[in-house]
């Protein structure tokens, strides 16, 4: 009751009805907007999007999250909000150390002083899913200690609980509320917030994500020590670099800035068309650069919670609509949309030619290295709604993280041309992927996975046979047992009928019973001969 009080108060303070149209709502929703004791005495008139972000932050870590996803989702909020929501920080106070050496030691059954040479009480980083604690253990590698807050799942269902309770009275009180989904919002914000709170999880992705960079002297990732690692726990490496935010101390490193930003955006397209394995959460807090060798400058990517993935035909039609995007190519651009299952197969590809054209045209008045990749995606995804599109999870992934890489690049090297850096790397990718080696590769990989599997397969094949056979044995039994209950009838029925005839012809016009005995087993015959 008090958390619902101040969600109210968070509403009333910020004044969110005024976000609601009276002339599109319901009835009901009318009346309910007159009768809000607020609305006549508490003024604000801030940007909306402005009044969204405060109300946010009053509420909370776990509704400051909320707000942080939901600015991801550009295909269904406007650019004002999306923008002012992608501010949010998630600058949570610590919990109390004894609680977190506790959630440590009921993990791993040990205690701190023996599992570590070294604990430091006080707390690296604070968020609102877990903290973080630096570490010696009795090798001498020094470690960072990532625990979850504890009680922090309660909280977050008690949330969410609310959450869905306000998305279904938006859903019945306001039909512009329909068209966001607000119920689809808040399952994702769930399926990804349990995520996080599953370590074991994260250090996959980070162990995954380390070994796909490991030979690679643009980025690495901290190495995981899974002895270390539970559900509530992870362990891994401490890493010392320099926030990517942090460009005073950058330049003043003398690191080649223009490299730097160049190989930000070639990480995210490995990441994409190379292994289909992304780190999806790369905003400022997550990313370090090594400046050992400030000419060579080597990215440091941490916190794996939220990592997408592609499959190849998502991968193969969001590269050829980068390149089609860019040769101003808007026919194919619509024809893959169809093509990849992103509309329905029945859109008119013409009108979605004509959308695509005007909504993207005047984008490309602009300098090539001033145009956006995020807005780009953004831009498709909107004229794709009023198609029919449904934005799939690891898209809306893959614009998020494109949209921070883009940000950070252009923070880094106001200059910077993405276009200049992706072309040779999506172009080289489309090659490879029609070369010989390629072709032969992938034919050597199914190959190997035809030839393992063929037993499994002549069983399974061996046995559906059979079962065919059995089954046309079956109906071949039913179908002669038919045939035969007929021949029976027939033969019966041709002698009733025969008989029946023989008797009226006989009887005479004098013996009627006898002569109605016949016509009843003519009459009988006959129906038998018709079975």
């Amino acid at each position: 009751m008090i958390r619902l009080l101040k969600i109210v108060a968070a509403v009333a303070s910020n004044r969110l009805d005024n976000l609601i149209d009276p002339e599109r709502s319901s009835f009901w929703l009318r009346c309910v907007l007159v009768l809000l004791p607020w609305r006549y005495f508490i003024r604000n008139d801030a940007p909306r999007g402005e009044r969204i972000r405060l109300s946010l932050e009053a509420l909370g870590p776990i509704f400051i999250k909320f707000g942080q996803i939901l600015s991801t989702r550009r295909d269904l909020l406007p650019d004002d909000i999306s923008d002012e929501l992608s501010r949010l920080q998630d600058d949570v106070p610590p919990f109390p150390v004894a609680d977190a050496v506790a959630i440590i030691e009921t993990s791993l059954g040990s205690e701190v002083n023996s599992l570590f040479a070294h604990f430091d009480h006080e707390p690296l980083a604070s968020a609102s899913v877990a903290q973080v604690h630096a570490a010696r253990l009795h090798s001498g590698d020094e470690v960072v200690v990532k625990v979850i807050r504890p009680g922090i799942d309660r909280v977050i269902r008690k949330d969410i609980q609310l959450m869905y309770l306000f998305a279904r009275l938006l859903i019945t009180l306001s039909k512009d509320a329909r068209r966001l989904r607000p119920l689809e919002v808040v399952a994702d914000y769930e399926r990804t917030i349990f995520d996080e709170l599953d370590l074991l999880r994260e250090a996959a992705n980070s162990s995954q994500l380390r070994r796909n960079f490991l030979a690679s002297p643009m980025m690495s990732v901290p190495q995981v020590y899974w002895d270390y690692c539970r559900t509530q726990v992870m362990v891994s490496e401490r890493i010392y670099g320099v926030p990517v935010s942090d460009i005073a101390t950058l330049n003043e490193r003398r690191v080649d800035m223009k490299k730097l930003a160049e190989r930000g955006v070639e990480i995210f397209f490995t990441q994409v068309f190379r292994d289909r394995f992304f780190h999806a959460d790369m905003h400022p807090g997550n990313v370090f650069i090594d400046t050992t060798n400030p000419a060579e400058p080597r990215y440091i990517g941490i916190d794996c919670g939220i990592i997408g993935t592609l499959e190849p035909e998502d991968q193969h039609y969001l590269a050829s609509n980068l390149l089609a995007f860019f040769r101003r190519d808007y026919r194919k651009v619509a024809q893959l949309h169809v093509d990849s299952g992103w509309v329905p197969r029945d859109t008119p590809v013409g009108e979605l030619e004509a959308a695509i054209r005007t909504v993207c045209e005047p984008i490309f008045e602009k300098p090539l290295k001033d145009i956006s990749f995020g807005q780009l995606l953004v831009r498709l995804f909107q004229v794709a709604r009023r198609f029919n599109m449904q934005v799939q999870p690891q898209l809306v992934l893959l614009e998020k993280t494109l949209l921070n890489v883009e940000g950070l690049g252009r923070q880094l090297y106001p200059e910077l041309d993405l276009w200049t850096t992706a072309q040779p790397f999506l172009e080289k990718w489309m090659k490879d992927q029609v070369s010989l080696t390629s072709i032969a590769c992938n034919l050597k990989e199914q190959g190997t996975d035809f030839l393992l599997s063929a037993p499994v397969i002549g069983q399974k094949v061996l046995s559906t046979v059979r079962t065919l056979v059995a089954q046309q044995q079956s109906l071949y039994d039913q179908q002669m047992a038919r045939e035969k209950r007929r021949r029976k009838y027939g033969r019966l029925g041709m002698a009733l009928l025969l008989g029946g005839i023989v008797v009226v012809l006989s009887s005479g016009v004098v013996v009627m019973n006898q002569s109605m005995y016949g016509v009843l087993m003519g009459a009988l015959g006959g129906w038998l001969i018709f079975r």
